[in-house]
């Protein structure tokens, strides 16, 4: 285990701390409000790792409030999922996030001039989730349904730097190893063969950069579980594509100062594996696609750069070198550790990849890096003082209304 520190502050687990942890963090509990906000669809009700993570949040007697913000076609999957979280108790708030109800308070916000009603995907979940969380308590943990290796460790790591006020940090991300516990096998595909490579490629394009080496020192930028204050989560645009994460970072970039930023290890970590897809609009491509698009717009707003046609081309040539270097470290590691690693299909996934920095990359100069991003809450918060209460009082009410007909919604989101 190394002690090695970063622009922000690595947590390092030398497995020696969690008993204490908890202990603290029960007894910080008393003075600052806990939520904990899980995005979910309907789908991961009827996987496992839900049914885990549900399990060990029943044993977390230091969370206040429980914010889940799903998406379910009919009122009965609505239902289920209401009726799966009931050993949660009265610590849960459900948001249906494309209810009836729903729909027409967004409404109310659009005849306002605040349009949110076409946003689709997770950057949309966990926008409302942080709505109410932020309304509830003072520090939230937000993680995804899907965590297959999900422990009563995840959650003292994550909020005890924001709890411990003398640590003055206001956001903490998770950081981790992806590994396939069943077959042994590395994954992290995005973050190993194409964000590592592309970050060390645009740094080698542009020079030093205080953003790209921020960017850097994230050990895994993609995770999607992080902690952070409700005043932060109240003045923090979401992004609402796959560049969610990248987007997120950038936020935290913009508005905390690097000493307030912290990064803390999860230890292994499995959850559910895309395909590669066949094309950038599809799986990890898609996935790829709009993360360089996010990373190429934040570089843009935040450093004097201007991304160009023959920026592309470059990036292109160099990020396939810095990839294919990383294989055989990739595979000596992997060696070690006596785990399978077939380099031929990490090349193969890696030619893929690059041919989405030609195609994005492309696109991303033709249409200026347009983007969907939900506001901050304190825009939404200017249009309507009491959003977040309306919406609170909406979960509520959907949760007491079970029991009625189906009713169709909207289409899946893309």
């Amino acid at each position: 285990m190394d002690f090695k520190q970063e622009s922000i502050t690595t947590i390092h687990d030398f497995g020696k701390n969690l008993d204490f942890l908890k202990t603290r963090i029960n007894q910080l509990s008393k003075q600052s409000r806990i939520a904990v906000l899980i995005p979910a669809l309907y789908e991961e009700l009827q996987k496992p790792a839900l049914l885990k993570i549900r399990d060990h949040l029943q044993q977390c007697l230091y969370v206040h409030t429980i914010v889940i913000c799903l998406y379910a076609q009919t009122k009965e999957k609505y239902a289920e999922a209401v009726d799966f979280f009931k050993p949660l108790g009265a610590k849960v708030i459900i948001i249906w996030e494309n209810g009836p109800r729903m729909v027409e308070l967004l409404e109310t916000l659009r005849n306002k001039g605040l349009d949110l009603l076409e946003v689709r995907g997770k950057g949309k979940a966990v926008w409302l989730g942080l709505g109410i969380a932020s309304l509830e308590a003072n520090v939230i943990a937000l993680h995804d349904a899907d965590i297959n290796t999900y422990d009563d460790s995840y959650l003292p790591k994550l909020l005890f730097p924001l709890l411990e006020k003398e640590l003055g940090i206001v956001f903490n991300k998770a950081y981790y190893a992806r590994l396939d516990t069943s077959s042994l096998r590395l994954y992290g595909r995005v973050m190993r063969l194409f964000v590592t490579p592309l970050l060390a490629t645009l740094t080698e394009l542009f020079g030093y950069s205080k953003y790209l080496r921020y960017l850097s020192a994230f050990r895994y930028p993609l995770s999607g579980e992080f902690a952070l204050t409700s005043d932060l989560a109240l003045n923090t645009r979401i992004p609402s594509s796959w560049g969610l994460e990248i987007g997120l970072l950038a936020e935290v970039y913009r508005n905390i100062a690097q000493k307030r930023i912290a990064q803390v290890d999860l230890g292994l970590f499995d959850h559910k594996h895309q395909v590669v897809g066949q094309s950038a609009s599809e799986g990890l491509q898609k996935m790829c696609s709009s993360i360089l698009r996010s990373v190429l717009r934040t570089l843009t707003e935040i450093e004097p750069v201007a991304v160009s046609t023959e920026h592309i081309r470059a990036l292109q040539v160099k990020f396939r070198r810095e990839a294919q270097d990383l294989t055989y470290q990739y595979f000596v590691d992997a060696t070690f550790n006596n785990l399978q690693y077939n380099r031929h299909q990490e090349e193969v996934t890696i030619e893929l990849f690059e041919k989405v920095i030609r195609q994005s990359g492309m696109d991303y100069l033709s249409d200026g890096g347009a983007t969907t991003q939900m506001p901050a809450w304190t825009r939404a918060l200017a249009v309507m003082p009491n959003f977040r209460e309306q919406l609170k009082e909406i979960a509520l009410a959907d949760a007491a209304s079970i029991g009625t007909t189906n009713v169709p919604l909207q289409q899946s989101p893309s």
